[in-house]
């Protein structure tokens, strides 16, 4: 006689005392509501280390970027002016190695994308926790709560902004360099508190170095082995390990269709697809082709001495030939007045040749392109500084956006190769890479080498 299935009788269905089998009605709040078999403390542990030295690293390079803009030095560099004490650790910027910004920031922005994977997975792994009842059952569980939504908050804003940034999408409202700037230092709150609380238990659980489920009474089974297998010598058993509970395996899971081993797989292969298609944005040739999930990879900028990347080109701006053609001068200020050049008269002048990339802050940078052009030291004793060249305050044809205006410091005007381009590869610079005149300084963020360069203006800043 096949068995007969219950039905809820009016008093069960008031009281809530509904067969297992009813699991619909379960709420957030409930254990049994969470039935994938691939949570676990050791998913969790694992995937929070990767996040640690990750993000780790993302935050320092971070740190670093905004240094590179010289902050201190002028306002026009500086969209944080509010900062305060969060600016304690900045120092000028130095331009050596020559490759400095381009390594720093593609680190930061590459990792960050490459994290996208993990961070999804460690959010997934530890949703139950995030609904468990009460909310507060004591004052360090409430600190680790606050924290949690710090960190939780604070990593979603920093990717999503961060994301938007890369593919110039600026959904957000205000200045990005702001908005990233102080989400970062909410964010590190946080991540440091929660790794304080949270890193020795990680280590504990991590011990055997298997992703396993710790056992306890609601523990998941283990889905990285199969039933009967025999233990390893030296794997820990129940009697061996901790007995508290891991409260982020399922009691009630499902049947497994994927390992937790799989698991990881998938978010490692997650993480490689996403590394491969957008490292390719810090390379020329080939690599570039590959870095489809970014503006600046995909495609190759034309042929010739000026075919590589741009940010801006000189039509979006509104940059026009009538600006850059026989009437635009090069204005020069300093102690010995203004003097005013034009593109032939700085041609004729001695020229200097320097091999140095271009880098911008969404990550994607070119090779080293040989520039030449006047020494801006040069121009500094033109204007009245002939032994020790001060900072210089640079202005461009463009009227609007961001950057138009920028500072650098003494340091990157002394440099031999700190240059006013006015060729590139041997080739005059084309309109979209500066013509008649730009800037180039090794280890600068690619905005800080102004392009379509009007004024210069030494000292007094």
């Amino acid at each position: 006689m096949p068995e007969r299935r219950r039905i809820p009788s009016l008093p069960d269905r008031l009281t809530g005392r509904l067969p297992d089998r009813l699991t619909a009605l379960r709420t957030p709040a409930d254990p049994g509501f969470w039935r994938s078999p691939v949570r676990g403390a050791r998913f969790t542990a694992l995937l929070g280390l990767v996040l640690l030295a990750g993000l780790t690293l993302v935050f320092v390079t971070g740190l670093l970027s905004y240094a590179a803009y010289n902050p201190d030095l002028d306002p026009v560099n500086d969209k944080t002016p509010g900062k305060g004490l969060l600016g304690f650790y900045l120092f000028a910027w130095p331009t050596g190695p020559h490759w400095l910004y381009r390594l720093t920031q593609g680190l930061h922005v590459t990792v960050g994308i490459v994290l996208v994977p993990v961070l999804l997975a460690k959010l997934w792994s530890v949703i139950p926790s995030l609904f468990a009842l009460p909310p507060v059952r004591s004052v360090g569980h409430a600190l680790e709560r606050i924290s949690l939504l710090l960190l939780v908050g604070g990593a979603l804003f920093q990717f999503l902004t961060g994301l938007l940034n890369i593919q110039l999408d600026y959904l957000f409202p205000g200045s990005f360099y702001t908005l990233h700037f102080y989400g970062a230092w909410v964010f590190l709150a946080g991540f440091v508190t929660h790794v304080a609380l949270k890193l020795p238990q990680a280590v504990r659980v991590l011990r055997s170095g298997i992703p396993r489920g710790e056992p306890g009474p609601h523990a998941a089974p283990d889905t990285t082995t199969a039933p009967g297998t025999p233990t390893a010598p030296g794997t820990p058993t129940e009697a061996d390990t901790t007995t508290a509970p891991d409260t982020l395996a399922a009691p009630d899971p499902l049947p497994a269709t994927l390992s937790r081993r799989g698991a990881l797989a998938m978010v490692g292969a997650g993480s490689l697809l996403l590394l491969i298609t957008s490292a390719g944005r810090s390379f020329d040739g080939p690599l570039r082709r590959l870095a489809l999930l970014t503006p600046r990879g995909g495609t190759e900028q034309g042929t010739g001495p000026n075919a590589f990347q741009v940010n801006k080109t000189a039509a979006a701006v509104r940059i026009t030939p009538a600006d850059t053609g026989e009437r635009w001068r090069l204005t020069v200020r300093g102690p010995a007045g203004e003097l005013r050049f034009s593109r032939a008269e700085l041609l004729a002048m001695e020229q200097h040749s320097a091999a140095l990339p271009i880098a911008c802050v969404e990550g994607w940078s070119t090779s080293d392109q040989l520039w030449r052009g006047v020494r801006l030291s040069d121009l500094a004793a033109l204007a009245g500084y002939p032994d020790s060249p001060p900072d210089v305050f640079v202005e461009s044809l463009q009227r609007s956006g961001s950057f138009r205006k920028a500072a650098l410091r003494d340091n990157q005007v002394r440099d031999g190769r700190s240059l006013l381009a006015l060729e590139v590869n041997g080739a005059p610079l084309s309109p979209d890479h500066g013509y008649p005149a730009r800037i180039i300084v090794p280890a600068a963020p690619g905005v800080l080498n102004t392009k379509w360069v009007e004024t210069l203006t030494f000292g007094e800043l």
